[in-house]
């Protein structure tokens, strides 16, 4: 029910801010507001509401895929049914968090800077359940891939991309920093609370390619 809860919290506040647009300007992640107004609730807020109809579909396809099997399947069979559910809703705040604080310190004095949905947080979702299962094939954009493929392309093409638009040679509407680091959380999040995850997934690795 928490996967369903957080899909309802989304979609309803998309939709309000869709239809009010000061609304989502009072909400979305501002890291000048954050500094200079003390307004420090964007941190969490801007996961909530999201830019347009598209990029809040495909954050919820995506959280209703990682989300309901990491809450309903891995985490119960790891850390039992309450325990479980207590880690699930961590991973998910925690990954907003982890995907804001970058962003943050590089634009806190940036007054036109601001970003929005929950791509931080479905990206922790999706590494933490890559690390628990790599084989696992998953749709990634739709195209069937085994889990590790999948979270190498996110990691790899996020970073190149991060350090294109440093030196300036690419730019778009996306905040590449908000899916690495976002990922970057789920790995350590799981591996720092069952170590063990992270032998079964050398394991799997090895066993898919016959090693």
């Amino acid at each position: 029910m928490i996967t369903f809860t957080l899909l309802g919290l989304i979609i309803v506040f998309s939709i309000i801010c869709f239809r009010d647009r000061n609304a989502m300007a009072k909400y979305l992640f501002s890291p000048y507001a954050i500094k200079h107004n003390n307004e420090h609730y964007r941190f969490l807020s801007h996961a909530f509401i999201h830019g347009n109809e598209i990029h809040l579909i495909f954050n919820c396809l995506a959280l209703y895929g990682f989300g309901s099997h990491l809450e309903d399947v891995y985490f119960p069979y790891i850390f039992g049914d309450k325990l479980g559910r207590i880690y699930y809703l961590l991973l998910f705040t925690g990954g907003i968090y982890a995907a804001s604080f970058t962003e943050y310190y590089l634009h806190k004095n940036n007054p036109i800077y601001s970003s929005l949905g929950a791509s931080g947080a479905v990206s922790a979702l999706m590494m933490c359940s890559i690390v628990i299962d790599p084989i696992h094939k998953i749709g990634y954009f739709f195209i069937p891939m085994p889990g590790l493929f999948a979270g190498l392309l996110l990691l790899g093409v996020s970073f190149y991309l991060i350090m294109r638009k440093r030196k300036g040679t690419y730019d778009d509407n996306i905040s590449h920093e908000s899916h690495f680091w976002g990922a970057m959380f789920g790995i350590v999040f799981i591996l720092v609370l069952e170590p063990r995850v992270g032998k079964h997934f050398v394991n799997q690795v090895m066993m898919y390619f016959n090693v």
